[in-house]
Order: C-alpha cells, then structure tokens, then sequence
C-alpha cells in the first residue's frame, strides 16, 4: 500500500469506528482527522464531503466483511444449511463475548440519520445489503438443490426476509444492551431452515 493509499486508509478507519460510535451527525470531520493522524486538509483532499467520506466508509467496512460472509457461505464444510446457521452463530458468539453488546449496524445507523436526506447514502446502502442478499440466496439455492430447503421457497426473497430479521434483531440487541434479541434470531432461523 502506498502513502497515499495508507492516509486514506487511516483516515477511512478513524473515520468509521467515531461514527460506529457517534452516528454521521455527531461526527465531525476534525474528530476523523484527529483520530487518523492527519490535517484536516488531508480529508478534503480524499474525499470531497462528509457525505461522500460516509458512502466511501460504508464500502470501506462492508467489502471486507462481505468477502468473509461469501466465503464462509461458499465453504466446503457441512451442507449449505449448516454453514448458513455456524455463520450466524459464530456472529452472535462475537457480541455474546463483548463486556456489553453494543454494537452498532453501521448500514442501519447511517441509514436512519441520513437515508432519508442523501439518496448516494442509501443508495449505497442498498447496493451493500443487496449484495448481502444474493450471497445469502446463493447458498440458499445450494440448500434446495441438496432437498434441505423446499423446492417452494423463493432463495432470493428467504435470504431478504433473514437480512431483514438480522438487521432487527441487532438494532433490538442495541436497545436493549444484551444479546437476546439475536438468540431468538437463531432460533428462528434454525426453525425456518428445517
């Protein structure tokens, strides 16, 4: 990586995990550059608003963790169904070992602030949850080709309807600050996936 593409790097990092914390108002931009290191000029000189640093940032924190997603879903070990359900259990087995889960979705949280003012941000949103979506309904549609999921269930419109049901039972884990919410998650899902 070259000094460039570590600065922006930096500043990407720093960035994300104040606004995982404080949300896209409660950011500032000399908060961000404080935390990477750097002048305040540096974040203009990468990105040309806060609004175009929140679109980057979200492609910076989810590109990575959809690759992980894809392989793990695409993984030689166990049948779709038991990779879909250790993928899930392996996340809540992250929060169940925080002090206290308070993890943020970051796609909910910006999208909540924000979505409704600046159509790039939920447009880049929705093109990192569709994503989700279709690696989710690939192993999906492995499940019903290998007779563990109904030839009537619909992969693409299952694998939304869980996305969605994930992404409520993190926001409910927030309110309520414990893991529950994603327990009765992976309950269901076990239940739907029979």
């Amino acid at each position: 990586m070259n000094s460039i593409q570590d600065k922006r790097a930096r500043i990407l990092a720093a960035g994300t995990q104040v606004m995982l914390r404080k949300g896209y108002n409660g950011t500032g931009v000399q908060e961000i550059t404080q935390g990477a290191g750097v002048p305040k000029g540096s974040f203009y000189h990468y990105f040309e608003s806060k609004e175009d640093f929140a679109i980057q940032a979200l492609h910076f924190y989810y590109l990575p963790r959809l690759e992980r997603f894809a392989r793990a879903l695409g993984s030689a070990e166990g049948s779709p169904r038991e990779r879909i359900l250790r993928c899930y259990r392996d996340l809540i087995g992250y929060f169940a070992n925080q002090e206290e889960p308070s993890h943020q979705c970051f796609i909910g949280s910006l999208c909540h602030e924000k979505a409704d003012e600046s159509q790039p941000i939920g447009y880049a949103a929705s093109a990192i949850l569709q994503r989700s979506t279709e690696v989710l309904a690939e192993c999906l549609q492995q499940a019903q080709a290998s007779g563990e999921l109904s030839a009537e269930q619909d992969p693409l419109a299952l694998a939304a309807f869980i996305g969605a049901a994930w992404e409520g039972a993190l926001l409910r884990m927030k309110i309520d600050r414990q893991i529950a919410p994603l327990r009765v998650f992976i309950t269901q899902l076990e239940r739907l996936l029979r």
